[in-house]
């Protein structure tokens, strides 16, 4: 896909770029908030400011390795799939357990805590984002630059409307399926084995993906719901 600013398909894959970091930087905001809570209120800021210019940072480098090896043969069809696994993930309950992450009462010190969670936790959001580019860098860009204002100012207010409108999650999962029925479907060594395809078949695959994880994702969930009350009772 190339730069283009008057063309749909470049705001739509814009859009995608902003949602799939929206969804899967829900957990950011978490760790960012337990890694500074023993904080001085005046260092609370600059650890914040520090822990996520520099976890940005990294995701940034990481996203655009990621977007540049896209293109391999049979890349695309592992990191797809890798993406279905997640976004039927995200579907799921979470454990009681939470976020192991140890609080730190030194600003650096929060600031690593905080650069190398994100590290451990960026494998999802680099995926989707990388797929969502379609191979483009300076869509990759330019879509990581508008979407991290909006999730470093309204991560709590993000969390607060994902707890309260589950349907946020359910719609940012279908998102990832169709991200990564295209990924899988435009993977060079998965189109060798195809008979050449009409162009909207790549649409197609991804509303295949969009519907396996709704419906995986919504089985499991029941199961997991089942399995909970029978152990309550």
């Amino acid at each position: 896909m190339e730069f283009d600013l008057t063309s749909s398909l470049f705001w739509i894959a814009v859009g995608q770029i902003i949602l799939i970091d929206i969804v899967l930087s829900g957990d950011n905001a978490v760790v960012i908030a337990l890694a500074c809570r023993n904080l001085s209120p005046e260092q609370r800021t600059k650890g914040i400011f520090w822990g996520v210019a520099g976890a940005i940072g990294l995701r940034v480098v990481l996203t655009v390795f990621a977007a540049m090896v896209m293109n391999l043969p049979w890349l695309k069809l592992v990191g797809g799939l890798l993406l279905i696994w997640i976004a039927v993930k995200l579907m799921l309950p979470e454990e009681e357990e939470g976020h192991d992450i140890k609080a730190s009462a030194h600003l650096w010190g929060a600031v690593k805590t905080i650069i190398v969670a994100d590290f451990v936790m960026s494998l999802d959001n680099v995926i989707a984002v990388a797929g969502a580019a379609h191979g483009s860098l300076a869509l990759l860009l330019f879509g990581l630059a508008v979407s991290i204002p909006l999730i470093v100012w309204s991560s709590q207010l993000i969390l607060h409307w994902m707890e309260r409108w589950p349907s946020i999650v359910l719609f940012g999962a279908a998102l990832l399926g169709y991200v990564a029925g295209q990924m899988i479907f435009s993977d060079p060594g998965v189109l060798g084995l195809l008979p050449p395809m009409p162009a909207w078949s790549a649409r197609v695959a991804g509303v295949i993906g969009a519907l396996m994880v709704v419906g995986v994702g919504r089985w499991l969930e029941q199961r997991i719901l089942a399995r909970q009350d029978i152990t309550i009772v």
